[in-house]
């Protein structure tokens, strides 16, 4: 099988064969947990087998094994496509290839866009330093055409276009931001041997700078290159992996929507102080005579999926885990309807339907929970964290310091089927409460 570049078996020995660390970082980053488990992980196997003649995807099937231990490395990529939404089960082979094909070349005309630009998108490089200033002129010092190739230096005429192109504000907010993306992808998942090739950095880089043009209320934000970076090395095609990343950023884009007094993420902050106000009057109480009633120490937590509460292994395994309970069968529709969340399907009383809902969203369903009145399944997994820290929190907290020195000693120390089993129970908690009052 082909994973990031490399040609491994598909069997269930060494999960670091996939993603191997570099030397001389192995010390530095936590122990993973994860191992693929014959019979409970989604093989390569059985995923093949879970395709009909035409095409047509046995979702219920897959959502069980992968909520039982996983998708093997050999398969992540094709499967997350699936669990983000960018594909729909109930379409055939044809429909995905033409569908695939249609969003590659919309991907390419979107980066040519970016290179008329920026000419270093697409040049195999990284912008680490200002290319402009904030009014619209070349920045100081800067040099512009050191970032691409000697045979492609600007000659006159697009000097001038390129200074045209300064007076759109929407350009001038762009390429402000291209330098900070880089800063962030040289930094980002720095232990991995597979990072070493700058080609690989400026993949990342690229995906993040066409997503940044495209998304233009939310640009780029410090934190998207960590959500990005498994996506590039699981997803070999950088138009595929663009897509997959777009629909990962539907879920989350609100957490990093800004304005002038808050943040989005503060309003997942919001729903965990109720919940754990709900289940756990007590620990609520402890947390807000603090001053952490605004739960600004689950900030992280919840803004990167937990990438920095456990190993790389271990949070793509969180990832899948939580997208296969959350996965809703009319993601895709959804999404291509741009974006509406408003899913008007009633399926309660359709028991094959409701296999083919993840067990969170299907307990949603069940409970008829509106929309958006929904919490997502991480602020009920940041709840099941701090349940789990619930005695050492009241009895040692002393102060907010103290909650973050808790909160993390979990670094490398979270089970992560077993934080989303406890989520699950939280939810089930919640939703009782929530019921009975």
């Amino acid at each position: 099988m082909y994973c990031c570049g490399t040609t491994v078996d598909d069997d269930f020995g060494n999960i670091e064969a996939f993603y191997p660390i570099k030397p001389d970082c192995r010390e530095d980053v936590p122990q993973t947990r994860f191992r693929p488990k014959t019979g409970k992980t989604l093989s390569a196997k059985r995923w093949h087998s879970s395709f009909s003649e035409e095409g047509y995807l046995d979702m219920a099937t897959v959502l069980k094994r992968v909520q039982r231990g996983g998708v093997h490395p050999s398969i992540k990529g094709v499967v997350w496509e699936f669990l983000l939404g960018c594909y729909d089960p109930r379409s055939t082979f044809d429909d995905r290839s033409q569908l695939r094909q249609k969003r590659r070349s919309e991907y390419e005309k979107l980066k040519s866009k970016c290179q008329e630009m920026e000419k270093a998108v697409g040049s195999g490089r990284v912008l680490t330093t200002p290319v402009i200033s904030e009014d619209g002129q070349p920045a100081a010092g800067s040099s512009i055409d050191e970032d691409v190739s000697d045979d492609e230096t600007r000659d006159p005429s697009a000097e001038q276009e390129m200074s045209d192109l300064h007076v759109d504000e929407e350009v001038v907010k762009w390429k402000l931001t291209l330098h900070q993306i880089g800063l962030d992808v040289v930094r980002t998942d720095r232990t991995l041997v597979y990072y070493e090739n700058q080609s690989n950095q400026a993949r990342l880089w690229d995906v993040l700078a066409v997503y940044s043009w495209i998304d233009r209320d939310i640009g780029y934000c410090q934190g998207m290159s960590d959500l990005c970076s498994p996506i590039i090395m699981l997803v070999e095609n950088e138009a595929d992996a663009f897509w997959c990343f777009e629909r990962l950023m539907r879920r989350l884009r609100g957490n990093f929507k800004c304005t002038s007094s808050s943040i989005g993420v503060r309003s997942q902050l919001t729903v965990l102080a109720s919940i754990v106000k709900t289940i756990d009057p007590a620990l609520h109480q402890h947390l807000e005579s603090l001053d952490g009633g605004e739960y600004l120490f689950a900030f992280r937590m919840l803004m990167v999926l937990f990438r920095r509460e456990f190993s790389f292994v271990d949070a793509m395994y969180l990832w899948e885990l939580m997208w296969a309970m959350e996965y809703n069968p009319n993601l895709f529709h959804m999404y291509e309807a741009d974006g509406s969340n408003n899913l008007k399907v009633d399926v309660t009383n359709n028991t094959v339907s409701l296999k083919q809902y993840g067990k969170f969203e299907r307990k949603n369903v069940k409970s008829g929970v509106k929309n958006e009145q929904q919490a997502t399944l991480s602020i009920f997994l940041a709840a099941s964290v701090l349940e789990a820290k619930n005695k050492r929190l009241l009895m040692e907290a002393k102060g907010l310091d103290d909650v973050v020195k808790i909160l993390n000693d979990i670094t490398g120390n979270l089970d992560a089927k077993k934080a989303c089993y406890d989520a699950l129970k939280i939810q089930n908690k919640y939703l009782s409460k929530v019921k009975v009052s």
